[in-house]
C-alpha cells in the first residue's frame, strides 16, 4: 500500500501575526458597534477591511483561500455598512418596497455567498478531479 503524502498549507509567521491582528481589529469594530462608540467603530473599518483585502491579495494564488478571503472582505463590508446605517439612523428608512437601509447590506453579504457558492459548485470539484487525475 502506498501512502499519499498530504499537501501542507503553511502560513508564514508574519502573515499569521497580521491575521491575528485582523481579528483584534474586527472585534474592536464590533465592540464599538455594540457600545455605540461611533468614532471608534467607524475608524476600525479602515484597518479591518484593509487587512482583509491584504490577506485576500496575498493568498490569491490559492483559489480556495482567495474565495474564502474575498467572502470575508464582503462580509466585513456588509457588516461595516450595517453598523454605519445604525449609527446614522438610516437603517430603518425605506429604500424600496420592504427593503430598508439596513437591507442594503444584503448586496455585499450576497456577493460573498455567491463567491463561495461558485467555488464549491465549480472550482472545488475541478480541483478534486485534477488532484484525482494526478494520483492515478
Amino acid at each position: 500500500m502506498s501512502q499519499q503524502k498530504e499537501i501542507m498549507y503553511t502560513i508564514p509567521a508574519r502573515f499569521r501575526k497580521m491575521e491575528n491582528m485582523h481579528i483584534a481589529f474586527w472585534l474592536m469594530k464590533d465592540i464599538s458597534w455594540c457600545m455605540i462608540w461611533r468614532e471608534l467603530g467607524i475608524a476600525m473599518i479602515v484597518p479591518t477591511l484593509s487587512v482583509a483585502i491584504w490577506i485576500a491579495w496575498k493568498n490569491r494564488h490559492i483559489k480556495s483561500e482567495l474565495a474564502h478571503n474575498l467572502a470575508i472582505v464582503f462580509w466585513i463590508t456588509a457588516n461595516a455598512y450595517w453598523m454605519i446605517s445604525e449609527f446614522f439612523e438610516f437603517d430603518t428608512l425605506t429604500v424600496w418596497k420592504e427593503f430598508t437601509g439596513k437591507h442594503m447590506a444584503l448586496i455585499p453579504f450576497t456577493t460573498g455567498a455567491i463567491i463561495l457558492l461558485y467555488y464549491y459548485l465549480f472550482q472545488r470539484p475541478k480541483e478534486i478531479e485534477e488532484k484525482h487525475a494526478v494520483t492515478m
